[in-house]
């Protein structure tokens, strides 16, 4: 049994360790841990409620927004006004929350992802005109190919001229996320942690010139996702059919929906969202979620073990390390005691298995491009097809919703602040399903807990000894060279795992058989 540690795995957010055992060239077991600890949650107790939708921002630089999303439909739960949002603040709040949908998506495949299939080098005796080309050329000519390497190298598929358009078109995803983050701008006063989503409904007032400029930049960026975005993953995915049947994971999906279409109670069987909440596995028959049934536990996590097995609304942040059998410093969340993954793929099928009418002729016709069932979207690059084709639906509702927005109306529904109360928000993040929870007590903030998307994921084994989605993912994986596990990585990666989010130290010192690390 030969046991190889990678750490840190980069092209991620934040600091995530795999530790995996090799048996055969056969991964036999796997361990994901999170290599940091967040403590918002103990940040946030004793404070002005108003402030956690500020505050929880601050988790991660990524999504911020979607965090500012949760945190405010939490307060507006706590504060009775949930359901009394104006459509201004409503479709504002979907607008804002939709740019950065754009933008992580975007960057996850071209500048997280794409390097694991993509060979930079096939640049090295460009000659045509193109002046970023040739300046990625004269930096390799000088050996200066940051930041595209240092890298595992994987086995690369594409022909040269498919490489060079993948590299031209990593070059112009940059200009396209720049476009996304003034997109944000708009009507969040800046990116990315947005000023205007509060409790209530937004600060923001839409003026027609600021509808035009939203939607000038909008349909540049719906012409790169159609023409450049979805084509490159459907190339990517040719060359490496085979990748389908990698990664698969647990097997079981969650979604809360995102992007509410009509005021409503925080109740998830009451909200009418673009993409729909729900459950459902590899059998793909939908099923209601009932969020009673969440509970995070603690067993491999350093946290204290009197309290796993919560619900979050009850959930405390009580850090213990070391601890015996821990190795991670997020927690391991659960739905009706099972590992679910969450994200762009649980979404899409959820939505699918639902036969949302979007989706499921975004999906059909992916798959009939593929000449391939829909079992192949169970793997890391079904996760990555599902990201792509979620980021057409997200931009094309955008330039629907912009245009129904009406100057001069109310954005804002003002309230009162409880001396005590406790609300829920929950939405999707990027990267999957996203929970905030809060108490009030005299008037200030007494509990809260966040629920990521990458706790999902990238959670450790549970109180049954389980492993989280991301572990399953990992086992059964071949790997050709120990010294080069690309194929551990791309799984990894097709989650996009937000560490930052994620963790509730580092340990300086370790001993393992093999450690190999990306820099």
């Amino acid at each position: 049994m030969n046991k190889i540690v990678i750490d840190p795995i980069t092209r991620i957010e934040g600091h995530q360790k795999i530790e995996i055992m090799v048996d055969d060239g056969v991964v036999k077991d796997a361990k994901s841990s999170g290599m940091l600890f967040r403590g918002i949650e103990l940040i946030l107790q004793g404070r002005d409620p108003r402030d956690a939708n500020r505050i929880t921002q601050r988790i991660c630089g990524v999504c911020p927004t979607a965090h500012s999303m949760a945190s405010t439909l939490c307060l507006d739960d706590a504060f009775g006004v949930a359901d009394r949002i104006p459509d201004n603040g409503r479709i504002m709040r979907n607008l804002i929350l939709g740019s950065n949908y754009l933008q992580s998506h975007i960057l996850h495949f071209y500048h997280l992802a794409a390097l694991d299939y993509v060979d930079v080098t096939s640049v090295a005796d460009y000659e045509g005109t193109d002046p970023e080309l040739a300046s990625v050329k004269d930096f390799i000519a000088r050996g200066e190919l940051g930041p595209f390497v240092p890298r595992y190298e994987g086995d690369y598929r594409l022909s040269k001229e498919q490489n060079r358009a993948a590299v031209a078109h990593y070059l112009q995803a940059l200009h396209m996320r720049r476009k996304t983050h003034e997109l944000l701008a708009v009507f969040g006063g800046k990116a990315p942690h947005n000023c205007s989503i509060v409790p209530g409904g937004v600060t923001e007032h839409p003026t027609v010139d600021k509808i035009t400029s939203f939607l000038w930049r909008l349909n540049e960026i719906r012409d790169f996702v159609n023409n450049v975005y979805i084509p490159d993953v459907v190339m990517v995915a040719s060359a490496y059919s085979d990748h389908f049947g990698v990664g698969k994971g647990c097997g079981n999906y969650l979604s809360y929906g995102v992007f509410d279409l009509e005021a409503a109670p925080s109740d998830l069987a009451k909200k009418k969202r673009l993409i729909m909440p729900g459950i459902t596995s590899t059998d793909l028959k939908p099923r209601a979620v009932d969020p009673g049934k969440i509970t995070e536990q603690l067993r491999h996590s350093w946290y204290d073990d009197s309290f796993t097995n919560r619900h979050p609304s009850k959930g405390e942040t009580s850090p213990k390390y070391p601890k015996d059998e821990a190795y991670s410093w997020i927690k391991s969340p659960r739905y009706d005691g099972k590992p679910h993954e969450v994200g762009p793929l649980a979404r899409t099928l959820v939505s699918y298995a639902q036969e949302a009418p979007a989706v499921k002729e975004a999906v059909d016709g992916l798959l009939g491009a593929l000449s391939a069932g829909p079992e192949v979207l169970f793997s890391a690059l079904g996760r990555h097809a599902a990201r792509a084709l979620e980021t057409k639906l997200v931009a094309d509702a955008m330039a629907d919703w912009v245009l129904e927005l009406k100057p001069g109306e109310p954005v804002f529904q003002d309230y009162d602040l409880p001396d005590e109360g406790s609300g829920v928000g929950m939405t999707g993040a990027p990267r999957g399903a996203l929970g905030h929870w809060i108490q009030v007590k005299d008037g200030v903030i007494s509990r809260y807990q966040a629920v990521v998307p990458t706790t999902w994921n990238a959670s450790p084994r549970d109180d049954s000894d389980t492993p989280g989605p991301m572990e399953q993912a990992i086992i059964g994986t071949k790997v050709k060279d120990p010294d080069n596990p690309f194929e551990v990585v791309r799984i990894v990666r097709s989650f996009d795992p937000c560490l930052a989010c994620s963790v509730h130290l580092v340990k300086p010192r370790r001993r393992s058989a093999r450690k190999v690390a990306e820099l």
